[in-house]
């Protein structure tokens, strides 16, 4: 029975060209990657996929640092953090973070994970008990939304950046401890969440703001703080998720908030309690990465994501503009992720595949992960691309036009 009963679900999902697989790459992340397809087939194709938004992952000077790393501690940290996993890097690693979130989180204090997705879970659940309610945005990242389904508190969700909908929601809670859940850079649209507006409702309405901040953090602001530092925020009731798998090029996440919140996340977490700790030869690169994004280079990077994005854009919209009938429609975003929207599910993978049979890969992006009519082609840039490469995408997408 189970096994007819999942059959009839896959054929489901096949019918409504809903089926994902998973290619197999065959070299290192970059704008040009060895890929092996569903037809088992490898060829060398022009990534825009991966969120290494600062071209990291491959940095020879993190490759490095994580040999070096391995020499130091060897392989895995064989315990939860508690227990014995927690080694000098972790410790740097967090004291680091603490110290470059200072100017924007008075007594900041940061606690490490093994992901993004842990993390969401762990402050979202362990923060949402039963005296709290959760004002969570209508398009927050799934683990969000996960984390808010783990949590005893009530959940209120309001629209996709609508300040005046969560005041109304916020004025009526009885609620004694209320927190403010949502996306910094919202991972599909690749827009950016109004931070300083929702602070001052959180500051109005006695809430706390927590900000999952994964696609922001290395690409927003000066230092690479991502999206507090670009909207120049200082509040103790900010609460920031940040990746370490994204812009950092490695892997991991971390909290980073006042001390009496992180203090108390290590003591109730469930997450960071009873999982093993991240390697520490990856939090040891995590040192050259951060060094990296806060140093010219990172800024140089961060310049030149913010050129390609607006040759993208200039060349998509000229695009759109040629071809008026196309039911194609480029999101609004100031971010390396640039979705462009298609329609249908089968349409848009078409395209994808199209593209593809072209040497590039745009992933289309279907329900449930975006509602229901806007497929879209999930965009992303990273510092490594060049305007050769750029060029080449837009007249691809001509060519499919």
């Amino acid at each position: 029975m189970l096994l007819d009963h999942l059959q009839a679900k896959l054929d489901d999902l096949r019918a409504q060209s809903l089926t994902r697989f998973t290619r197999v790459a065959e070299t290192g992340t970059a704008p040009r990657q060895i890929v092996r397809g569903a037809d088992g087939l490898a060829r060398e194709l022009l990534m825009f996929c991966s969120n290494d938004y600062l071209g990291l992952a491959a940095h020879p000077e993190i490759a490095q640092a994580l040999a070096e790393g391995a020499q130091i501690y060897g392989g895995g940290s064989g315990a939860s953090p508690l227990v014995s996993g927690h080694s000098r890097a972790h410790h740097e690693v967090e004291s680091q973070l603490a110290d470059w979130f200072s100017p924007w989180i008075p007594n900041a204090k940061a606690i490490g994970f093994c992901t993004g997705y842990m993390a969401n879970l762990a402050v979202v659940a362990t923060l949402g008990d039963a005296q709290a309610e959760i004002f969570s945005e209508t398009l927050n990242h799934a683990s969000l939304i996960d984390g808010t389904r783990l949590a005893k508190a009530t959940v209120t969700r309001y629209a996709h950046v609508d300040l005046e909908d969560l005041r109304a929601r916020l004025a009526a809670s009885t609620a004694r401890i209320k927190l403010i859940v949502t996306d910094a850079v919202f991972s599909m649209d690749g827009d950016i969440a109004p931070l300083p507006g929702l602070l001052a409702l959180a500051e109005a309405f006695d809430a706390w703001l927590i900000v999952d901040d994964a696609h922001g953090f290395g690409v927003l602001g000066a230092s690479g703080a991502g999206a507090v530092e670009h909207f120049g925020l200082r509040s103790e009731r900010l609460i920031v998720m940040g990746t370490l798998g994204k812009s950092a090029g490695l892997a991991g996440a971390f909290v980073v908030a006042h001390a009496t919140i992180t203090d108390y996340l290590l003591q109730a977490a469930r997450n960071y309690i009873f999982s093993t700790a991240s390697p520490p030869a990856v939090e040891h690169a995590l040192l050259t990465s951060f060094s990296l994004i806060r140093g010219s280079q990172g800024q140089q990077r961060r310049e030149q994501l913010t050129a390609l994005q607006a040759r993208l854009r200039q060349g998509m919209t000229a695009l759109l503009d040629r071809h008026p009938a196309l039911p194609w429609r480029l999101a609004p975003s100031s971010t390396p992720i640039q979705p462009l929207i298609i329609g249908g599910n089968a349409e848009v993978m078409a395209l994808a595949a199209a593209l593809e049979q072209k040497g590039l890969r745009v992933p289309g992006i279907r329900p449930p992960t975006v509602p229901k009519g806007e497929a879209r082609l999930r965009v992303t840039l990273c510092a490594t691309h060049t305007n050769d490469d750029v060029d080449r995408l837009l007249a691809a997408l001509e060519d499919c036009a």
